[in-house]
């Protein structure tokens, strides 16, 4: 199983940003990787301005499910974002899955972090881009 590399990462990132000139970064504000990826994209504003930051809320409430530093680095990035967009007043079965089409059909590029073999919403996402004809990069 591949290990998760904050250098490759953030190179794949930079990567993004100086060679596919992608501008606009979707992120769906879940604990763990989307969190940690909108603290590294809004970060990486200091040195490319340009770039902006979307979090792509799946329900409102969403934040009620989060505890302590979850929580904090949530609203961290509420506050930083660049724009918020809330897809459904309220949870219901599938807003997640439909929270990951909606921003794969708004990307043209699909930048994900996914350990082979696993199935879940990150399988699901990378098979829908694929689906779409969207460029993947997988890490």
């Amino acid at each position: 199983m591949k290990e998760f590399s904050e250098e490759l990462f953030v190179k794949t990132l930079e990567h993004l940003i100086q060679n596919e000139k992608v501008d606009v970064f979707y992120d769906g504000m879940a604990r763990g990787f989307d969190l940690y990826a909108a603290k590294k994209v809004i970060e990486l504003k200091k040195k490319y301005p340009r770039i902006g930051l979307v979090a792509c809320i799946p329900y409102g409430g969403q934040i009620e499910g989060m505890k302590g530093g979850d929580r904090e680095i949530y609203e961290w990035v509420l506050e930083n974002c660049d724009d918020i967009r809330v897809l459904s007043p309220v949870y219901y079965a599938g807003c997640l899955l439909a929270r990951n089409r909606y921003m794969v059909d708004n990307s043209s590029i699909v930048f994900a972090h996914y350990r082979e073999g696993e199935r879940g919403g990150t399988y699901y996402t990378l098979k829908y881009a694929e689906s779409k004809g969207k460029q993947l990069y997988i890490i």
